[in-house]
């Protein structure tokens, strides 16, 4: 563990509402201004291969960098009516079948990290599906308008490089994604 000596002034000085929207807030703390989602279970990642060895990637538009993406699926933990509360794992049961078509027989938590430290409190859940069977088309709930891509495993990193140089946004997160996929979680 690291010395209080070390914890900067900042992190004690009062918080201050800068704003407030439905789902973010911006706060000051100091002289540090961030992002905090105003649903504190956070998000997940979901990391799903399909039976003929395929990796689950979804693209959609995204209005905040005005690019087209390529991500795997995703989504917020309890953002919706019904759903306050769940873990993340329930989540990642949940959008994996809204986003892909897809339905898996189980879920396991990988690993739980900031999305960006520096900038948002938001936490992502990485959880690996497990056993997927096809049970509708995916493509997201009616504000969304998501498209699967279905990759083989091998040819993945190769692919997202490619999509890059398209001028796809490509989320950096999906290749340590990727690396869970392929070493899975460290045994303790």
């Amino acid at each position: 563990m690291h010395s209080n000596d070390r914890i900067p002034k900042d992190a004690q000085a009062p918080v201050e509402t800068l704003y407030e929207g439905r789902w973010l807030s911006l706060r000051k703390r100091g002289r540090w201004e961030y992002a905090e989602r105003n649903n504190p279970a956070g998000a997940v990642i979901i990391l799903a291969v399909t039976p003929d060895d395929k990796v689950l990637f979804v693209e959609q538009y995204r209005v905040a960098i005005l690019k087209h993406t390529i991500e795997m699926p995703a989504g917020l933990i309890g953002d919706e009516a019904g759903h306050y509360g769940e873990s993340a794992l329930i989540a990642a049961q949940r959008e994996l079948e809204e986003e892909t078509g897809y339905r898996c027989a189980r879920v396991e938590f990988v690993h739980e990290g900031p999305s960006s430290s520096g900038m948002s409190t938001e936490m992502i859940a990485f959880v690996r599906a497990w056993d997927l069977v096809k049970v509708g088309p995916g493509g997201g709930d009616e504000s969304e308008n998501i498209v699967v891509h279905e990759v083989p495993r091998r040819e993945a990193g190769a692919w997202l490089f490619a999509r890059a140089a398209q001028g796809y946004s490509i989320d950096p997160k999906l290749f340590a994604g990727l690396w869970f996929i392929e070493h899975g979680r460290p045994e303790a």
